[in-house]
């Protein structure tokens, strides 16, 4: 068996991925530029973006449109060890058609559809708890998500504010959208900090965050249902739960498993 060590980007993986199923490699594992070494023997191959493209093509046709978005989609999740999870469903979806997809009994592709689940929750609730910062014209905002699902917001923001220029920062995969009147892409940026706001926009926060509290009745305040419908792990990049202050400041880095990789399906 081989470790293969790639770049972190889709190309990379599919890259790899040809190359084990052409030499007929079981892979141990999948492994970052900087992750340490295993007992495996190393085989790093550079991302080879055509190669990845004809195969990217290739699960469409020999397997089906929808099993090739679900790998695409599946390397955007923060699913544990998802390369190999994803390379044994392509090797399996390769061999025996489509059918791969709806047989939950597998538990791969069990793990592979709930950890999809996840993500696509995560996106939904992110298009409603996000909130954006009017900076000198430019409408500014944050998210620590778990899954990197700011290439599956990018079309959605661009087009909901296709008037507008936006700057969208993945504290998690250190990512930024930058969308100028609908036409948008992704950069990597390691370090972000929103900046101060102009008067106009502090009295703006102020008069939402005065409306957020003053809103409920205090009588029937539900703090259990409120988390239900508003979960506490997206409220530290929200408006209404921070001051000024916090939400201009740099805050401390959580601590991440593993570093960028660009799932966003193109190759």
């Amino acid at each position: 068996m081989t470790a293969y060590r790639y770049d972190g980007t889709f190309a990379g993986f599919l890259t790899c991925a040809w190359d084990a199923l052409e030499s007929r490699i079981q892979p141990a594992a999948f492994l970052l530029p900087d992750d340490e070494g295993l007992l495996w023997a190393e085989r790093e191959l550079a991302a080879d973006p055509q190669r990845a493209k004809r195969f990217y093509a290739a699960l469409a046709k020999r397997v089906s449109p929808p099993f090739q978005k679900l790998i695409a989609w599946g390397f955007l999740t923060c699913l544990p060890e998802k390369e190999l999870a994803l390379f044994n469903l392509i090797r399996r979806g390769l061999w025996e058609g489509d059918r791969v997809r709806l047989d939950l009994s597998d538990p791969v592709m069990a793990k592979v559809n709930l950890a999809l689940t996840k993500m696509w929750t995560e996106w939904d609730h992110l298009k409603g708890f996000i909130r954006f910062s009017d900076l000198d014209g430019v409408l500014v905002g944050e998210i620590e998500p778990k899954n990197r699902v700011l290439p599956l917001l990018a079309s959605h923001f661009a087009a909901r504010y296709s008037g507008e220029r936006i700057v969208l920062y993945d504290r998690t995969h250190k990512e930024a959208l930058l969308s100028d009147r609908g036409q948008w892409r992704l950069i990597p940026a390691d370090d972000f900090r929103m900046g101060p706001a102009g008067e106009t926009e502090r009295a703006y926060r102020a008069m939402w965050r005065n409306y957020y509290h003053t809103i409920a009745i205090e009588g029937r305040r539900n703090p259990k249902c409120q988390s239900t419908h508003m979960p506490k792990r997206y409220r530290h990049v929200m408006t209404e739960f921070l001051t000024d202050e916090e939400m201009e400041s740099a805050l401390p880095e959580r601590p991440q498993a593993r570093p960028l990789r660009d799932g966003s399906g193109s190759t």
